[in-house]
């Protein structure tokens, strides 16, 4: 069973051996610290060494591209860490890293320090740390993010975000070319880019999903602790600017892989606040979201609280899971629709009073085909001799720097998730630290697995079992773990292991101080060496999205007399979408622990066998606000909360019937063929339930989804059916009533001018 321990609230201290000059520092002395030909000698004589320093490793197809990182030996909200790692400051991002690249033959050359960014010694103006590089499909440049400056003296404080630059000119013999991607927020953090196939840049930012800076930063749902909202996407060229999907707690790492499709790590964490729970952290609600809203008790309504109570077990969820989406922001879903029945090898079910209902254990009945359980999936990548399979590493979420077991999913588009198998590359006693007895077959830790293409794997690896720690001062920080990047080889009992002899460099150590901000920090020492990318070019994938109503949509248009593509550039210019299931009394056959023997009272039924029949009169949808404040109404934090609130969008509600009386808030009637369509906000996180008439929970949605604007989003039913549902059918095909009955309202009821159109 997987329990949730304590968490802090506040970063750990960060501090990592004492120091001696560096040998670029006489160069600096002898120009004066701040002189720029100081700088620009120093880097020059750095980049001529790396450029002709080669190490006896492994034979690679082609150039690595990779960054190095002074190791900050804290790993809560650091750059390291699984979550919260986006932020700018020096005790989250120690200054002194820069990017480089690694060519085939084994030489090294710093691209940042040729570039004139960056500097050893004193950390300043012109400090930078450097991160999440990513190669363009022509493979001759690459986009990645950078921090620039730190404080200059003591108890100064400075506030930098992580930008995205794009670099040219790397290859052997060319001039490095580095320029900041324009167009960008500013006062951001953006970080973790990849291209899209319209050469378009897709990212994570910080950025407040509706621009609104009072709302900044946006804290997740777990430790209340600043997050990233989800995906960016970046027209360079135009300006243009647009979130592709919102995430209440965060999304990482996004690729697009050789399907079109973008492939990213988030985090799924609906539950109710722990911080509110615990009672001492002073948690409250904003009536709104507005700048101006008054304060308010810090009341929640959705899901079911996280202790048990009479009527249900407590509800808890947090891991990070496979998610796919469009490249125009549609069709946000896990991974093939995989979920907890496929990965995970426990969790409790939602009621107490109903006997068909069970905790789910693996190995109990039903049967399913995967047989190795996952909890985490984080720094995915694509293998490029066999499209459609991902590697990731499983860790915890603290301790190890978001390093752990290398781990493999089959996930192309036309794989079913009963038959997604999950690959250990690694042990398994990697996944996780060790205070005292170390198992025989731990290898040590790994993080960002790169395939290659012609079939070896790189990775960041320490061989480090214990948790990280700093076994320094705060001024003389000695980092436990020192991340090498490594060829991987067989260990000879059906895993990889890091090669011992395939480090891909000799080590590269750097000798800087800065401010922290009242402490003088003195690292002198061997560099993380982080986030390998392989630099070749690849061909193009598809442009995903902009796709046609499904058969059974298609029909309620027909039936309806409504254009589809008219109707979507209704929703699209105002900022909306809509939802639509054809049959939420069907489950799949391996959800045993929410309620599936559904009837919608005077129509349609799904039973599996003759225990407790519920009847659905209601789906009720809820929309994530940002109004749950911490810290105090006298004197909050900044930035809010997500919080799950009835759908009250006025500009949806608006194009949709009047409720009946006795109607939950945010619900509409489920019909009687057990459909139900419904206009929401777009690029808002949005869950949903089904509720008896009195608006009492039967089955709750687990995940967070949000539509693009125009955006017509149809699934078969809640907890989509892989193959055969709960009584055995095949996934629902029936042409959906309720969008039929939405869109007869929509075409007497929508803006005339528009609706004319269609006569």
């Amino acid at each position: 069973m997987r329990t949730e321990s304590p968490r802090p609230l506040r970063p750990l201290s960060r501090t990592s051996p004492p120091s001696h000059q560096g040998p670029l520092d006489p160069i600096r002395m002898r120009f004066g610290a701040g002189h720029p030909l100081g700088w620009a000698l120093a880097a020059a004589i750095t980049a001529l060494h790396c450029a002709t320093a080669a190490v006896a490793a492994p034979n690679l197809p082609n150039p690595i591209m990779f960054v190095t990182q002074v190791p900050v030996p804290g790993d809560f909200a650091t750059v390291g860490s699984v979550f919260a790692n986006h932020m700018g400051d020096v005790q989250s991002a120690a200054r002194g890293g820069d990017l480089w690249i690694r060519y085939a033959n084994g030489t090294l050359r710093n691209l940042t320090a040729e570039a004139g960014y960056g500097n050893s010694g004193q950390q300043g103006a012109n400090a930078i740390a450097v991160r999440d590089p990513a190669i363009h499909f022509s493979g001759s440049k690459a986009v990645f993010s950078m921090v620039v400056g730190a404080p200059t003296q003591q108890y100064q404080t400075i506030t930098r975000y992580w930008q995205l630059y794009e670099i040219s000119g790397f290859g052997s013999g060319q001039t490095v070319v580095i320029s900041r991607v324009p167009g960008q927020p500013i006062d951001t953090n953006n970080v973790e880019p990849t291209y899209a196939s319209d050469g378009s840049i897709i990212f994570t930012s910080d950025r407040p999903r509706n621009g609104e800076r009072h709302l900044y930063p946006q804290l997740d749902e777990y430790e209340s602790t600043p997050t990233n909202s989800g995906l960016w996407k970046l027209d360079p060229a135009s300006g243009s600017l647009r979130l592709l999907q919102h995430a209440p707690s965060g999304s990482f790492r996004p690729l697009v892989d050789s399907f079109g499709r973008i492939i990213f790590t988030r985090w799924d964490h609906l539950q109710r606040d722990q911080q509110a729970d615990a009672g001492t952290y002073g948690t409250f609600n904003w009536a709104s979201e507005s700048a101006q809203a008054a304060t308010q008790t810090a009341s929640e309504v959705f899901p079911e609280p996280r202790s048990d109570t009479a009527a249900s077990y407590g509800f808890r969820i947090n891991h990070f899971f496979p998610w796919q989406l469009n490249q125009d922001g549609s069709g946000e879903e896990t991974l093939n629709h995989v979920g907890r029945h496929e990965l995970f090898d426990y969790f409790n079910q939602s009621l107490r009073n109903d006997p068909n209902l069970v905790e789910y254990i693996y190995g109990s009945a039903p049967p399913r085909n995967n047989s190795r359980s996952v909890d985490n999936w984080l720094q995915i990548a694509e293998d490029p001799t066999t499209p459609g399979r991902y590697f990731a590493i499983d860790a915890p979420e603290f301790y190890t720097h978001a390093s752990g077991q290398i781990i493999s999913i089959n996930g192309s588009p036309s794989t079913n998730p009963d038959d997604m198998l999950v690959g250990y590359r690694t042990p398994r006693s990697t996944s996780t630290f060790y205070p005292g007895t170390v198992p025989a077959d731990f290898s040590g830790h790994y993080r960002n697995p790169l395939p290659l293409s012609d079939g070896q794997m790189v990775a960041a690896w320490v061989a480090e079992p214990r948790g990280a720690a700093n076994e320094g001062t705060r001024a003389n920080p000695v980092p436990r773990y020192k991340f090498r990047l490594h060829s991987l080889i067989a260990d000879g009992g059906g895993y990889q292991r890091a090669d011992p002899n395939g480090a891909l460099t000799n080590g590269i150590s750097k000798s800087v101080t800065w401010w922290d901000p009242d402490v003088l920090v003195t690292y002198n020492g061997p560099l993380w060496e982080l986030s390998p990318v392989e630099v070749r070019a690849r061909a193009v994938p598809p442009d995903t999205g902009n796709l046609p109503a499904e058969a059974p949509e298609a029909q309620a248009f027909a039936a309806a007399g409504v254009d589809f593509q008219a109707f979507q550039s209704f929703l699209a210019a105002r900022g909306l979408g809509v939802l639509v299931s054809r049959n939420v009394t069907t489950r799949d056959k391996a959800d045993h622990q929410q309620p599936f023997n559904l009837r919608v009272p005077g129509g349609v039924q799904t039973v599996a066998n003759a225990g407790i029949l519920y009847d659905i009169r209601y789906m009720q949808f809820l929309q994530g606000d940002q109004i749950r404040g911490i810290g105090g109404t006298a004197s909050p934090n900044p930035g809010r909360r997500v919080l799950a609130q009835p759908l009250h969008d006025a500009a949806a509600l608006q194009w949709m019937p009047t409720p009946a009386a006795g109607t939950p808030a945010g619900a509409v009637p489920i019909a009687s063929d057990g459909s139900v369509a419904v206009i929401v906000p777009a690029q808002r996180a949005l869950a949903w339930q089904s509720t008896a008439a009195n608006g009492t929970p039967v089955v709750r949605e687990r995940y967070w989804i949000s539509v693009k604007p125009g955006e017509v989003r149809a699934c078969g039913g809640c907890h989509g059916v892989n193959s055969i549902d709960q009584a055995g059918h095949a996934p629902a095909t029936n042409m959906p009533v309720a969008l039929k009955n939405l869109l007869d309202y929509w075409r007497v009821n929508a803006d005339p001018l528009f609706a004319d159109s269609f006569d």
